[in-house]
């Protein structure tokens, strides 16, 4: 079914624009969208796991997001091993909490030309829709940029998918973090679904960790209808 498509969308399908002109229609919606949203609130399931020590760990937490980009979190309940909690998922909200409270940092972590440099590698289509793939290279070493591939969705100029690494290694102690974001459409907006990365760390080994997003509510009061369900990890 996959290659038909792609056949389709190859011969019909308007060459693809300039790769300028895709980031700047790209910063364009971005900025429509985020324009609109008002606030969202949304469910995340947080889990980790090492294989040569046999330790998992998992959390789930609420997410309440309002504009311009703040995100305040609540753990509604955690298990597993105290110490993967404490190192691993704790301070990964903690994180996202402190960079959504500076604008100068949201804006630093922001997929612009200011933070990376662009090259268009190809069209491919994405979940049944047209996307262009374009090479992203980080334009510093922040540790929360990352170094790899965005594929942006042809009609809505929305950030879809994301694989990399980190710009730069978050310690010694990490050999390598490789990572895929996914991103899913809810009325007009583009938002998380599902991130996964595996790291290779000295002495324990390799870890995995998944983040999967559901239950979102967007410009509603929380008891209102839940626009999202749990997916599965594939």
């Amino acid at each position: 079914m996959m290659l038909p498509l792609l056949l389709a969308v190859m011969q019909t399908a308007e060459p693809a624009p300039d790769t300028e002109t895709i980031i700047a229609r790209m910063m364009q919606a971005d900025e429509a969208r985020r324009a609109t949203l008002e606030r969202y609130t949304g469910m995340r399931r947080y889990r980790v796991e090492n294989r040569r020590f046999n330790k998992r760990a998992e959390m789930l937490v609420r997410c309440r997001f309002s504009r311009p980009g703040t995100k305040e979190f609540e753990i509604v309940s955690e298990s597993g091993s105290a110490a993967v909690r404490r190192m691993a998922l704790r301070r990964m909200v903690e994180t996202e909490r402190e960079v959504s409270r500076h604008e100068d940092q949201r804006r630093d972590t922001q997929i612009s030309p200011a933070n990376y440099e662009f090259q268009f590698l190809r069209t491919e289509v994405r979940d049944g829709r047209p996307a262009f793939v374009l090479s992203a290279t980080p334009k510093t070493q922040n540790p929360l940029l990352f170094r790899g591939a965005v594929w942006v969705d042809a009609e809505d100029y929305a950030v879809v998918r994301i694989e990399g690494s980190p710009a730069k290694k978050p310690s010694f102690w990490i050999r390598q973090v490789t990572f895929v974001h996914r991103y899913q459409k809810f009325g007009p907006y583009w938002l998380p679904v599902l991130n996964e990365s595996k790291s290779d760390v000295r002495i324990f080994g390799h870890t995995d960790t998944v983040i999967e997003y559901f239950d979102y509510r967007i410009n509603s009061p929380e008891e209102g209808e839940a626009l999202a369900q749990p997916r599965q990890t594939q």
